[in-house]
């Protein structure tokens, strides 16, 4: 019988073992009977519960029946008594009815204990609750019959409660623990691992049964030291009803079941991760040495040019793609067998480190021969990269050469010289780069018959090596021609330097007046968000023309100087007469538009100054503002000045312009009337009293 099927009969404590214990060693069982009408069958079943918890042995020096009726009718009592002849007649050897005080004595003449002995077998005496402990010494009675020991009732029951799943889970565990263990100890390795497959997996976690059955008995080992002093509630009992030995007989052999099912898993798991190892070992060695090494047999080009490489480098990369997955695997295997090797098997040393050099061995064979190809053809790239861009300098280079220098050019001949000196300069570096590169390029080529897997690549050596010399003489002789053709511009260009110097830096004025002009259309276009604002740039925009007027003065100066040196240099400038009427132009177009953006931040601040003035005034009579002109005048200066941000900019060429982008000039527009709204805001809430005051 189990305490958990019984809980609420349990609970009500119809009877209960204290853990003390009469003079004879024997255990005392007391029955605390109430008021109210004691149920016999679940005393019963109460006492059959309590009297199975200990052992024979302790049940062999009788029980001491406590039955106290002081709360109780005589007729229970009496009932109570008879029924232990029934439940325990063999264990009671003393029943001692605690009595009340007169209550019963005239009908104890009615029935007799002492003269029921011989039938009852066992002795009952009547005796008051205070006389009790001449038969019980007081240390083992508990506190409700004048005694010391304490007894909580709840706590002994949740106990037992664990105990008894304890144990219960226990026995099942063992069983199927023994099973697959035993199982695993069978003939041949197809039994075992069957047996194994069908009961594999305990029902209940032997990590947490484990766990439980210490704490438990942690708990019963510190009931059994420490007893009531260090604030426990129930006191000491012997191991038979503690369960002690049960608990640590159970522990000892779930420990031991469970380290042989833990060595049955580490066992079986091993042998299942070799065997995975070795058939993803043979996977990974028989596809690199079949397909993979295939396809790198088929791979020896190194291209002709850029693209050609390019795409021999694509192919290669999808080839390393489908070796990485390998590798991938080969990484994991490798893991995976250093692990079994720290693990000091010896039966699988061999066999692991044989696997392990094997697969080493034919991925860092493979993984070097990808690698090798793969420089191969960077440095292919490479020299075809740099043998483009020497072409493309020397093309360049050889254009310049063959375009004449005419005075009409001559603002370009001294960049043109520094730049022909750096393009010479700049081809010197590309074949001293060419040559370092194609060198290089030979000596890998040269090596490469050692990854040839027998197969005779020299043929296609040749003709790679062939294509790497041609191409480097070729451009040597090219340069040569180049250089040759240089020699001669120089001269003429550093007689021209000097006459059109002042042609340049007059040309280069035009250009910066020009640079002013379209900085002035595309930024200068902000009109401020107030009236300082406003006036820090209109500063800002006089300092600006005046820049722009010193750069006009020093055009004209240039220009002027120009003439006189072509005159007594007996020649033509095409300059003189072209640069003049293009700087007059663009000086003309500045200065118009310069003149429209004074008078539009001129306006601005005035607008700005007069909204402001309104909006921060705050008169406290409304009559301050009965002159509304002035809101009148503000719209008016307002509307003006978004008029003059949609006009553009009228050259004297007929040509127009506008400040900076339509977004632009929308967004200072947008800022104007947000401005005037609220000016005429201001405007309506000053009318408000003006328009309520006749109704007053």
């Amino acid at each position: 019988m189990e305490a958990s099927v019984i809980l609420p009969i349990l609970k009500k404590k119809l009877a209960f073992l204290s853990g003390g214990k009469d003079r004879r060693s024997g255990l005392i069982l007391t029955i605390p009977l109430c008021l109210e009408q004691t149920s016999m069958d679940e005393l019963s079943v109460t006492l059959d519960y309590l009297l199975s918890i200990p052992s024979e042995k302790c049940k062999a020096r009788g029980f001491t029946v406590i039955v106290d009726g002081r709360k109780s009718q005589w007729n229970v009592v009496k009932t109570v008594v008879l029924m232990l002849q029934n439940v325990v007649p063999a264990e009671v050897s003393l029943v001692c009815v605690v009595k009340p005080d007169e209550f019963w004595d005239k009908k104890v003449t009615h029935f007799c204990f002492w003269k029921e002995k011989d039938r009852l077998g066992f002795e009952v005496i009547l005796v008051s609750a205070n006389k009790l402990t001449r038969y019980i010494e007081p240390c083992q009675l508990t506190e409700d019959f004048g005694g010391t020991l304490t007894y909580d009732h709840m706590d002994w029951l949740n106990k037992r409660l664990v105990f008894e799943k304890f144990t219960k889970e226990s026995m099942s565990l063992l069983d199927e623990l023994a099973l697959i263990n035993n199982g695993s100890d069978k003939g041949t390795q197809q039994e075992r691992e069957r047996s194994i497959d069908l009961n594999f997996l305990p029902s209940v976690d032997p990590e947490t049964v484990l766990q439980t059955g210490h704490e438990l008995l942690s708990e019963l080992q510190q009931r059994r030291f420490n007893g009531s002093d260090g604030g426990v509630s129930w006191s000491p009992m012997d191991d038979e009803l503690l369960a002690q030995p049960q608990v640590m007989k159970l522990l000892d052999s779930l420990r031991e079941q469970y380290t042989r099912y833990q060595e049955v898993c580490r066992q079986r798991s091993k042998r299942t991760q070799l065997e995975e190892i070795q058939q993803k070992v043979m996977q990974v060695v028989n596809w690199l040495e079949g397909p993979g090494s295939e396809q790198l047999r088929t791979q020896w080009g190194i291209g002709d040019s850029i693209r050609a490489s390019q795409a021999l480098q694509q192919k290669h990369e999808e080839i390393e793609s489908q070796h990485s997955e390998w590798f991938a695997v080969y990484v994991e295997l490798n893991q995976q067998i250093a692990a079994l090797l720290n693990a000091g098997d010896e039966e699988d040393l061999v066999e692991l480190k044989a696997l392990q050099q094997q697969l080493s061995d034919v991925c860092y064979r493979q993984a070097s021969q990808l690698e090798f190809r793969q420089n191969l053809l960077q440095a292919a790239l490479e020299f075809h990269s740099v043998a483009q861009d020497l072409s493309q300098q020397l093309d360049g280079l050889l254009g310049m050469l063959c375009v004449d220098v005419a005075p009409a050019d001559g603002a370009s001949i001294q960049q043109t010289l520094k730049l022909l000196e750096e393009k010479l300069k700049s081809v010197d570096l590309g074949l001293q780069g060419l040559r370092e590169k194609g060198q290089s390029l030979l000596d890998q080529i040269s090596n490469q018959a050692s990854w040839a897997y027998g197969k005779d690549v020299t043929i296609e050596n040749k003709e790679n090596v062939d294509h790497i010399q041609g191409v480097m003489e070729d451009m040597q002789l090219r340069k040569q021609r180049c250089e040759d053709m240089v020699d001669v511009r120089r001269l003429k260009m550093l007689q021209m330097v000097q006459l059109f110097k002042c042609e340049e830096d007059a040309a280069q004025a035009v250009e910066w007046l020009s640079e002013l002009l379209d900085a002035l259309l595309k930024t200068h276009i902000r009109l401020g968000d107030d009236a300082q604002e406003t006036k820090v740039l209109l500063e800002k925009h006089r300092k600006f023309v005046d820049v722009a007027q010193s750069t006009y003065d020093y055009g004209r100066q240039l220009l002027q100087a120009t003439v006189v040196l072509c005159q007594s240099l007996r020649c033509t400038s095409r300059s003189s007469g072209d640069t003049l009427p293009r700087l007059n132009r663009v000086w003309k177009q500045f200065t118009v538009t310069s003149e429209e953006r004074v008078h539009r931040l001129e306006t601005a601040v005035a607008f700005h100054s007069a909204a402001e003035k309104i909006l921060q005034e705050c008169p406290e009579e409304p009559e301050a503002f009965n002159e509304m002109d002035q809101f009148d005048e503000i719209e008016a200066v307002g509307k003006s000045l978004l008029d003059r941000l949609t006009v553009p900019v009228v050259y004297p060429d007929g040509s127009e312009q506008y400040f900076g982008s339509p977004s632009d000039m929308a967004s200072a527009a947008e800022h104007i009337r947000e401005k005037m709204k609220l000016v005429s805001l201001k405007k309506q809430q000053l009318r408000q009293p003006e328009a309520t005051t006749p109704e007053s």
